[in-house]
C-alpha cells in the first residue's frame, strides 16, 4: 500500500515539474527571448526583409529562369548546393573537397560557362563565381564577380557601364567589424536596386 503510495507520490511530482518546466523553459522563455529580439533587432528577427518582402538580405536567390538560365538583366549569385539551388530547408555544402575531380569538373564547366556568359577570359573569373558557399545560402559575391557582370546587365537594361558600375560600388560592403573577411556585394539588394532604379 505505501509502495503504490510512493510511486502515486512520485508520479503527482513528475507530472508537475514537467508542468512548471514547460511553462517555464518553453513557454516563458521563448517569449523573452522572442520580445528582446523584436525590441533590440526586430529588422533582423524578422528575417531581413528586404524590398517590400521580395527577399531577405541573409538568403541569396536564383537570378535565373524556368530552364535555369542565367537572367541576363540581373547579377547572378554564386553557385548553391542546398538543394536544387538556395533551398532554404535543404541549407548545405556538396562536401566534396578540393581533389575530388566531380568538383573539379563541375568548377571547370562553370569557369566555361560564366566566362562566355559574361565575354571574359576563363582566367578573369573569380573562385566564387564558380564555388558553392559551406551553407549554399550566402547571398553575397565578391566585388570582382560584381564587376565582371556589369557590361552584361548594363546592356540587357540599357544603361551605360558607368550608371551599372556606381550603383555596385554603392553597394560594396566592408570586411565585418572593419577586418574579418573581405569586401563583398549583397545581390539580392543589388538587383533590386537596380530594379528600383529602372522602375
Amino acid at each position: 500500500m505505501s509502495s503504490t503510495r510512493t510511486a502515486a507520490r512520485t508520479a503527482g511530482v513528475a507530472v508537475r515539474a514537467m508542468i512548471v518546466l514547460t511553462l517555464i523553459l518553453g513557454v516563458g522563455y521563448t517569449l523573452l527571448v522572442t520580445g528582446i529580439g523584436q525590441l533590440l533587432l526586430p529588422w533582423q528577427a524578422n528575417g531581413s526583409p528586404v524590398g517590400d518582402g521580395r527577399g531577405s538580405a541573409l538568403i541569396g536567390q536564383s537570378f535565373t529562369d524556368a530552364d535555369g538560365e542565367a537572367l541576363p538583366e540581373y547579377f547572378q549569385s554564386r553557385p548553391s548546393a542546398a538543394g536544387d539551388g538556395y533551398d532554404g530547408s535543404r541549407s548545405g555544402g556538396s562536401n566534396l573537397g578540393p581533389e575530388n575531380p566531380d568538383l573539379a569538373a563541375t568548377i571547370e564547366d562553370r569557369r566555361a560557362l560564366i566566362a562566355e556568359r559574361e565575354g571574359a577570359a576563363p582566367s578573369d573569373v573569380p573562385a566564387d563565381a564558380v564555388t558553392a558557399s559551406a551553407s549554399g545560402l550566402d547571398p553575397h559575391i565578391s566585388v570582382a564577380y560584381a564587376l565582371l557582370q556589369v557590361p552584361r546587365v548594363a546592356q540587357a537594361r540599357g544603361l551605360s557601364e558607368a550608371e551599372v558600375r556606381t550603383t555596385v560600388e554603392s553597394r560594396i560592403q566592408g570586411p565585418d567589424l572593419g577586418f574579418l573577411g573581405e569586401q563583398r556585394i549583397n545581390v539580392v539588394e543589388l538587383n533590386l536596386a537596380l530594379d528600383d532604379q529602372e522602375g
